[in-house]
């Protein structure tokens, strides 16, 4: 977030449609809804796979998808610890299709934001998926305010991002007749959309494509296989058995984890050490009071104390405003003079995975890792993708599937 800026974005409304239902096991190819394992297809005992992939979020899904559509010839398939796919950062997302505005130019970030939204919308448009363009302003309420702000355009200018203005006060209340400022950026490209729903339809795509996705597997331990049937590994072809805490078994030749908030936890079970860029956070969030606030447990971590120290004002402040709706609405009559206290909703928590640096910046670039050993040359962690993932999750799925395919030959 740019110091000393506004942001107001457009009518805001969740997308609708048809969602997938609770499923305990799916497997595919399957048309629509994902149906449950029947007699004669995969099952967690005796399933093996070319490739693996641990995290049913938006990320793996759509890194699956991506798989399977460059290897028809390969069975690939997809572990979730929950019953439902998309539930933990994916389900718990703002939303919204990100411009690309922000970043720095020539980033990964700007060219995975830029490029990952344009894909998002041909792809809500070729899926029939809800979705509403409804653009961005990002106000100037104060004179000292202007000089960011233009800034900030020429920075969306060099990132690419298309169709956006500077605009003058009345300009501002033709976009937006209730808003006050001095000048904004008009961005038309910054939309919402339901990112479940988006991930749902990449899982569905993945298992028309011959994919298997299986839910309620909460993955316990990775490892090499000791023997096989004749009491030695030799001429095995699916090496690595990858357990959950029911005592069921996959096998497969290769893994690829895109475990999210649990990636720390993931990478560790394969044996692959901490990687000194990331925060332990374990995913264990909680909600304080409902619908107000939450907090994420993890260990100790001097990056963390760092941020904190960094950033303690304005978290403090976030945190009030989030839990205190009077707040909340005098902050946006700085924008909107005629908002009330019941003109607003309460949302739902958001959940986000972060890598931070011992420092205490955040880590903007992907983190690949594989670890030591036999096994480490057949597993690929995704430890940390580019923020906003969920706007640039096609754009990403390529990257992650160039690397599968080079680490892998395949």
């Amino acid at each position: 977030m740019v110091p000393a800026l506004r942001y107001l974005v457009g009518a805001r409304g969740r997308a609708r449609g048809a969602l997938f239902g609770s499923f305990p096991w799916a497997c595919g190819p399957a048309s629509g809804r994902p149906r449950p394992l029947c007699g004669g297809g995969r099952s967690a005992s005796t399933s093996s796979f070319d490739i693996v992939i641990v995290g049913g979020g938006i990320v793996g899904l759509a890194s699956a998808r991506a798989l399977i559509l460059r290897h028809p010839s390969l069975s690939i398939g997809v572990l979730e610890k929950e019953k439902d796919l998309a539930v933990h950062q994916t389900g718990h997302n703002s939303g919204v299709i990100h411009s690309g505005i922000y970043y720095k130019p020539e980033s990964l970030k700007a060219k995975l934001c830029v490029q990952g939204a344009a894909l998002l919308y041909e792809y809500c448009q070729q899926k029939g998926i809800s979705y509403k363009q409804c653009g961005k302003l990002i106000v100037a309420v104060e004179q000292e305010e202007i000089p960011r702000l233009k800034a900030l355009y020429e920075r969306g200018l060099q990132n690419g991002v298309q169709g956006l203005r500077l605009i003058q006060q009345e300009d501002i209340k033709k976009k937006e007749p209730y808003c006050r400022g001095l000048m904004a950026i008009d961005c038309p490209h910054t939309g919402i959309v339901d990112y479940r729903q988006v991930a749902l339809s990449f899982a569905q795509d993945f298992q028309k494509a011959g994919g298997s996705v299986l839910t309620n597997f909460e993955v316990k331990d990775i490892e090499m296989a000791k023997e096989g049937p004749s009491g030695s590994i030799d001429g095995m072809k699916y090496l690595i058995v990858i357990k959950n805490t029911k005592g069921e078994e996959i096998r497969c030749q290769y893994v690829v984890t895109c475990a999210g908030l649990y990636s720390d936890r993931i990478s560790e079970l394969s044996g692959c050490p901490s990687d000194p860029r990331i925060v332990p956070f374990r995913g264990d969030y909680l909600l304080l009071k409902p619908e107000k606030c939450y907090l994420v447990k993890g260990n100790i971590y001097p990056g963390l104390i760092k941020l904190a120290y960094q950033n303690f004002s304005y978290g403090v402040t976030e945190m009030y405003k989030a839990c205190f709706l009077g707040a909340t609405v005098k902050y946006l009559q700085k924008f909107i003079p005629e908002i009330t206290i019941s003109d607003i909703l309460r949302g739902p928590a958001g959940v986000r995975a972060q890598a931070l640096d011992s420092d205490g910046n955040l880590v903007e670039d992907f983190i690949f890792d594989g670890g030591v050993g036999d096994i480490g040359n057949r597993i690929l962690h995704v430890r940390n993708a580019p923020s906003p993932a969920a706007t640039s999750s096609i754009a990403i799925s390529g990257i992650i599937a160039d690397e599968v395919q080079q680490r892998f030959e395949l």
